[in-house]
């Protein structure tokens, strides 16, 4: 009979299972409006990024009408459409020129913000109002252009794009190395662009009980991990197998493969973090692996080959393992069974 599945804590893809609900101080999201901006979905990024815009120019419309209104200019305009001849020589000086109803003086809003000067309409000496309204669109027109146009940047060169093409294997391994089971997993970059000071972490995500018997559903645990190059820097050039010596430290050492898939509360998430070479941004990748997806036994192929003097790596094998002789007892029973002998 299947098994209930426990609901991931981080998908495969890196993404957090995790649903915030009955968030009561919403306003704390408007004291980092930036982050809430790029943080939208890009449909509402738009939306915002269109209305910013239409509603500036609408605003700052109204008050160039408001200005000529006060001043006379619309009346003036008028008298002028109907007798241009004696209304040339009254020796009037609106506001604004040209100016004779809403639309124009929406049309005069969208020129000046945008600095484009058809020459139809200008700003004349006649309203020190009107000049110092021209200065104040201006400003807030850069405000909303440095804004805006940072939130578009910021979500097109986000870090979790540069995460897309740093892989893990679909499956861990249990095996013997150095004569001591260790889980293992194989990362790798499949850009040319390096990840740099790139460091990689382990933790298991379980639920746990303290000794007073509170119950932590979500309990993260941090376990050792061993590279190649030693620490949790890696230089990931090529990809690498990740492993962790499983001891008595380890949350894994009362692990056998009899057991392994019946510890439905086990996941473990793995963390790689860098800077990317071309822009500069901290990146992070992460996925996770629960007990059905640890292979025990099992072994990564080596996937690294030289070729007419150069390295070569043969993505098609990634993921792929082969049978290797591996105990079929916990880590414990084997430091147990090597200390008696």
């Amino acid at each position: 009979r299947a098994r209930e599945r426990r609901a991931r804590f981080v998908g495969k893809n890196g993404a957090c299972n995790v649903a915030h609900k009955n968030i009561r101080e919403q306003g704390r999201f408007l004291q980092d409006v930036f982050t809430t901006l790029v943080d939208l979905k890009w449909p509402h990024t738009l939306l915002i990024f269109t209305m910013s815009f239409l509603c500036s120019w609408l605003l700052f419309g109204m008050v160039w009408w408001l200005i000529a209104f006060a001043h006379g200019d619309l009346d003036h305009s008028t008298r002028l459409q109907r007798e241009p001849a004696e209304g040339a020589s009254d020796g009037f000086v609106p506001c604004v020129t040209s100016i004779h109803s809403f639309t124009s003086a929406f049309l005069f809003s969208i020129e000046v913000q945008v600095t484009i000067g058809f020459g139809g309409r200008m700003v004349t000496e006649e309203c020190p109002a009107a000049i110092l309204v021209l200065i104040v669109q201006n400003i807030v027109g850069l405000v909303i252009n440095a804004i805006m146009l940072g939130c578009i940047f910021m979500k097109t060169s986000q870090a979790h794009r540069r995460a897309e093409t740093l892989i893990f294997s679909k499956h861990a391994v249990i095996a013997l190395r150095e004569g001591k089971l260790c889980f293992m997993l194989r990362v790798g970059d499949l850009r040319k662009s390096m990840i740099i000071s790139a460091t990689i972490r382990m933790q298991v995500v379980k639920k746990t009980a303290s000794l007073e018997g509170e119950v932590v559903p979500l309990n993260q645990i941090d376990i050792q991990m061993e590279n190649p190059v030693g620490g949790n820097s890696i230089f990931l050039v090529s990809p690498l197998i990740i492993y962790h010596v499983i001891d008595k430290n380890s949350p894994l050492y009362d692990i056998s493969p009899v057991n392994l898939h019946h510890h439905e509360d086990l996941e473990i998430i793995v963390i790689l973090e860098g800077v990317v070479e071309t822009t500069g941004i901290t990146t992070q990748a992460r996925t996770s692996y629960l007990a059905d997806e640890i292979l025990w036994g099992q072994r990564f192929v080596p996937i690294v080959a030289e070729e007419d003097g150069r390295y070569s790596v043969d993505y098609s094998k990634f993921g792929n393992t082969v049978k290797v002789p591996t105990p079929s007892c916990t880590a414990r029973q084997l430091e147990e069974d090597r200390s008696i002998m």
